[in-house]
């Protein structure tokens, strides 16, 4: 199964993921709360969708490396807060100090998401090396084979 050669294109799918997320984040800045409350909607059943299919992934993986992913992403969407239910209760405050304070927790929440995301690019890479290196071995070791 040569899946190193879809490397390359899932990184390229990656690349644009994170743009059109920038693209999004630097378009919310000026949008009205009507359509913030839309584009986060989106964003939390485009969030919930993929929680499902990793959910399925782990339950239908046939692999121990495939299940220990699925999983992690599971336990990673399980500790996101519910973003709907954040701007309910958010709404309903009347203490600017409150809002304030809430603010401060939801810029804390996105830090940490961007370090949860960069730790998860840096660990792609790493798997996808030793991947590339299995595979490269595994070729070394049948064309000897083939040789002999």
């Amino acid at each position: 199964m040569k899946q190193h050669t879809d490397f390359s294109t899932r990184l390229d799918e990656l690349q644009q993921r994170v743009a059109t997320a920038r693209s999004a984040v630097q378009s919310a800045a000026a949008e009205s709360d009507a359509q913030l409350r839309q584009r986060i909607d989106q964003a939390q059943a485009e969030l919930d969708q993929s929680v499902e299919n990793a959910r399925d992934e782990a339950s239908q993986a046939a692999d121990s490396a495939r299940a220990k992913w699925a999983q992690m992403k599971t336990d990673a969407a399980a500790k996101m807060s519910d973003v709907k239910a954040n701007i309910d209760k958010r709404t309903r405050q009347v203490d600017a100090k409150v809002a304030a304070s809430d603010a401060d927790w939801a810029e804390a929440d996105a830090a940490e998401a961007l370090d949860f995301a960069d730790w998860a690019v840096e660990s792609a890479q790493l798997t996808m090396l030793d991947a590339i290196h299995a595979r490269a071995y595994a070729d070394t070791l049948a064309r000897a084979a083939a040789n002999s």
